[in-house]
């Protein structure tokens, strides 16, 4: 008897867990997207993945762009390194002493902007603003002047090549040291995305999910999967995941500086220029998230790794020419996953 009880106990507790599995999801998911996610993926992948230093993943791509043409054509290089953009102006800066979340600071006074909601609650989307009333708010704020080289692209920089991806913070910190540049800073990276008039969107005022890869349906994923990264099961989940697409094929996806992808695609590490945590992500990837130019997630430790988490790199105007790239475009290189060495 005693035993019959248990197990009807054990039962009641399993569905329990289920349920509170199940209203943990967002309200557009379901247990059938749920079981998707967590059973192993037989079907072939869509994309032919390639193994980055034996610990980042990118898709191999078909057509990569010569930077040097690159930099022609787009004409914004300026004294910075091939495939960087010189940025320089002056940037609208919050008043000191802030503390999270306060009204004074300019991304919580350009939500009063917001004309239409897409959704209010975190991570809240907002579809339109008003463009003189943010315009007048932001004449309020001081300036600071920006003089500095940004990655025209996500890491690896340059047009068509997809953004590697499942890098940590000192991850990415130290590949941009071995190209002679570092990762930006958060106010480097937000300038460089909404420009002089602190524009909520890298390309205005109003969302717009054809011009940046942004708002797509949110995938429940496999967190056991991914570890370790370097497996062949994690490589299936990139592929199961993966929404973005490669660098600089969004034309309207462009900052008024000229950087690409600053919204969606892939979130960006970047350094804090406040107290705290160092590790600071920005821009937002494919998903339904903010995807605006000055929100900040400031969550994940520096050894946080996921699906969607690529970089940048930075430099001062003038810097020596990088001294190597850490990357390669040629597949033939790249280790294999461990379950197929």
């Amino acid at each position: 008897m005693l035993r019959r009880i248990a197990a009807l106990l054990g039962f009641l507790l399993g569905l329990v867990g289920l349920a509170l599995l199940v209203r943990s999801l967002p309200k557009d998911q379901s247990p059938a997207l749920l079981t998707n996610a967590l059973h192993t993926r037989d079907e072939p992948l869509r994309h032919n993945w390639r193994l980055v230093d034996g610990k980042y993943w990118q898709i191999v791509a078909d057509q990569l762009e010569e930077v040097a043409e690159t930099d022609r054509r787009e004409g914004n290089r300026g004294v910075c390194a091939p495939g960087m953009i010189e940025v320089k102006g002056g940037m609208r800066v919050d008043p000191p002493g802030l503390g999270m979340f306060d009204m004074r600071s300019i991304e919580e006074q350009q939500k009063l902007a917001c004309t239409k909601w897409i959704n209010r609650e975190y991570p809240e989307r907002c579809a339109s603003f008003d463009k003189q009333r943010w315009t007048e708010v932001a004449a309020t704020y001081a300036v600071r002047g920006m003089h500095f080289c940004i990655d025209r692209y996500e890491y690896p920089n340059q047009k068509g090549a997809y953004p590697v991806i499942f890098v940590n913070y000192d991850e990415a910190e130290s590949v941009c040291e071995n190209e002679g540049k570092r990762l930006c800073n958060e106010d480097e990276w937000t300038f460089a995305c909404e420009g002089e008039e602190a524009l909520p969107y890298p390309y205005g005022f109003a969302r717009d999910a054809e011009a940046c890869v942004i708002d797509k349906k949110w995938r429940a994923f496999n967190t056991a999967a991914m570890h370790p990264r370097d497996g062949d099961a994690a490589r299936g989940e990139m592929d199961r995941l993966w929404q973005g697409v490669p660098s600089g094929t969004q034309d309207r996806c462009k900052s008024p500086f000229g950087v690409y992808d600053m919204t969606g695609n892939v979130d960006e590490w970047t350094t804090s220029t406040r107290p705290g945590r160092v590790s600071i992500l920005k821009g937002g990837y494919w998903g339904p998230v903010r995807t605006r130019c000055r929100p900040s997630t400031r969550s994940h430790d520096e050894n946080h790794t996921f699906y969607q988490q690529g970089f940048r790199c930075c430099s001062d105007p003038g810097a020596i020419r990088p001294v190597g790239n850490a990357w390669s475009a040629d597949p033939s290189v790249a280790p294999l996953p461990r379950e197929l060495r």
